[in-house]
């Protein structure tokens, strides 16, 4: 048997704690389903059933309406789904959930980050936010390879250069050292810089 403490949220959500420990949040009328009273007990089987009809059923639907409305990391989806009070393990069980459906793949979400913003990012600020997002470097390393080229750096920056009104001939030298040192910082390598700004009719 368990000690049970009850923790009010809202008038009508409530933190349950197990011996001293976050188990799952339940609504006002399944406290009366279940029969959880403040200092009450519970046994093991009952708390597993619990989890398993209901807060483990609702963990799966907040992750379906999670990657529903926008697409996601599997480390971003779980955050979000223990901000919302579900512990770890009913995470990683919501987590599970979807991966069945293929909805929760980061190499697919990787892939669509990076094709969406290197036209106007450098490949190591992308590989920074990412890492920001905590996806697999490995993943991160394997789709940069495999969409991110050359090509790609020297679009970004003229389309940077551009945003910037940048004109090779109207400019003086120390106004183009500014902006090769703002390209630097955005993760552009000075050869590809360089490059870029040296190319005849690059508003074109």
């Amino acid at each position: 048997m368990q000690q049970i403490r009850i923790e009010p949220v809202t008038k009508t959500k409530f933190r349950i704690y197990l011996d001293g420990e976050f188990a799952f949040v339940l609504y006002k009328s399944e406290l009366a389903r279940y029969g959880i009273k403040d200092g009450g007990e519970i046994s093991d089987e009952m708390a597993a059933k619990i989890k398993e009809e209901t807060v483990l059923k609702r963990a799966r639907v907040k992750a379906l309406k999670l990657l529903g409305d926008m697409d996601r990391t599997r480390a971003e989806l779980k955050d979000r789904l223990m901000r919302s009070d579900f512990t770890e393990e009913i995470a990683e069980l919501a987590l599970a959930y979807a991966d069945s459906f293929g909805y929760l793949n980061d190499e697919r979400y990787v892939e669509n980050y990076v094709q969406s913003r290197k036209e106007t990012k450098s490949r190591r600020e992308i590989c920074a936010e990412l890492s920001r997002k905590k996806v697999d470097r490995e993943i991160v390393e394997r789709v940069l390879e495999d969409c991110y080229g050359a090509d790609d750096s020297c679009t970004a920056i003229l389309k940077l250069l551009k945003k910037r009104h940048y004109d090779a001939e109207q400019m003086d030298q120390k106004e183009k050292q500014k902006i090769c040192a703002w390209l630097a910082r955005k993760g552009f390598r000075y050869g590809e810089i360089r490059k870029a700004m040296e190319l005849p009719d690059w508003e074109d």
